[in-house]
């Protein structure tokens, strides 16, 4: 049994060492012909710019993003941009659905446009006075605002008309003091 083993890998190995030799042989005198190109992958790397989702609408924020890709280095950042116009928005609408309506009316008059409407169809914003310690709204909040320019939301749009508002009063008193002036001139000479 032992023999037969022997017999059987010999003549395993024998095959195998032929077949070997065979396809040398065959591939020694075959002649091939190779062309030498070079595959250059010209494709450029990409930068993603990453995915800013905002699915929500109690969010109030715009997702911004961007990249940028040379051959050698590739850049990409995101961010996200609050809305304060929707907050406000959202905000008041809270306020109102708790019943709160003078606290959502007050967030909404923080907007200048809201504001000078409030303004023109005769109702005034309402406004805490830290003076008094009180909150005010109609005619006191009215009265408020006339006397503190300064703090309403559209103060930057009416500073300009406010300063001719002044130099027009000033204008008339610099005439009453020359007027003043002249007819006192004119009782110490007579």
């Amino acid at each position: 049994m032992r023999n037969d083993w022997f017999m059987y890998v010999t003549t395993c190995c024998v095959i195998f060492l032929i077949t070997l030799l065979i396809c040398s042989q065959v591939n020694a005198n075959t002649n091939t012909v190779s062309n030498s190109t070079v595959t250059v992958d010209k494709t450029p790397p990409s930068a993603n710019s990453p995915s800013i989702n905002s699915v929500n609408s109690f969010i109030c924020r715009s997702g911004v993003s961007g990249a940028v890709q040379t051959q050698i280095l590739g850049i990409s950042s995101g961010m996200t941009i609050v809305d304060l116009n929707c907050e406000r928005l959202l905000l008041s609408q809270t306020l109102y659905k708790q019943g709160l309506k003078i606290a959502s009316v007050s967030i909404l008059c923080q907007d200048k446009r809201v504001f000078k409407a409030m303004e023109a169809s005769g109702t005034s914003c309402p406004v805490y006075d830290s003076s008094q310690g009180k909150s005010l709204i109609g005619q006191e909040a009215q009265e408020y605002w006339e006397a503190n320019w300064e703090l309403r939301p559209d103060y930057e749009d009416l500073k300009d008309q406010i300063k001719v508002e002044q130099k027009t009063q000033q204008g008339d008193l610099d005439g009453l003091k020359d007027f003043g002036l002249f007819a006192l001139s004119m009782l110490l000479l007579f």
